[in-house]
């Protein structure tokens, strides 16, 4: 149900959309992670890398890119894979992942010396898209554990 199309509208959907909203403090949502973690939660750890990482790297080569492609595939791929493990039921780890994804992010960043990663955008950019994103994500903790309950039904 939630997989490869579900990306794709997530994807097409943060830069058309959520991207160009004037949000209060200048973050934004990150759909297509939250779609990740939604889709490796019914699919398990492997199928969530997988996915994870080619849906990392269509947001690594989509415009606006201003990283190293392979930068968010990277962390996409770890986060579909813990989201797959679901450790602690739905809501702890989507929270998990939300919190992990922007830090693996700018981690990465660091570790490739890019110059956008600071002590401000940590302090400032980081805060405001993990609460943004946790703000939307009850809709994927709901589309995510009714899928799996259709899914063990079936």
């Amino acid at each position: 149900m939630i997989g490869w199309l579900s990306v794709l509208a997530a994807l097409l959907a943060q830069v058309m959309v959520v991207n160009r909203l004037p949000l209060p403090a200048g973050g934004a949502p990150d759909l297509v992670l939250l779609t990740v973690i939604a889709a490796a939660w019914t699919r398990g750890p492997s199928s969530g890398a997988v996915l994870g990482f080619f849906a990392g790297l269509l947001a690594d080569v989509m415009p606006p890119s201003a990283h190293l492609v392979g930068q968010n595939a990277f962390v996409y791929a770890l986060v579909g894979y813990l989201a797959g493990r679901g450790i602690g039921g739905p809501v702890p780890t989507v929270v998990l992942c939300v919190l992990l994804a922007p830090l693996a992010t700018a981690g990465v960043g660091a570790l490739m010396s890019d110059p956008r990663v600071t002590m401000p955008m940590l302090s400032t950019q980081v805060p405001v898209t993990i609460v943004y994103t946790l703000l939307v994500s009850p809709v994927v903790v709901w589309l995510a554990t009714r899928s799996r309950q259709v899914r063990f039904l079936t």
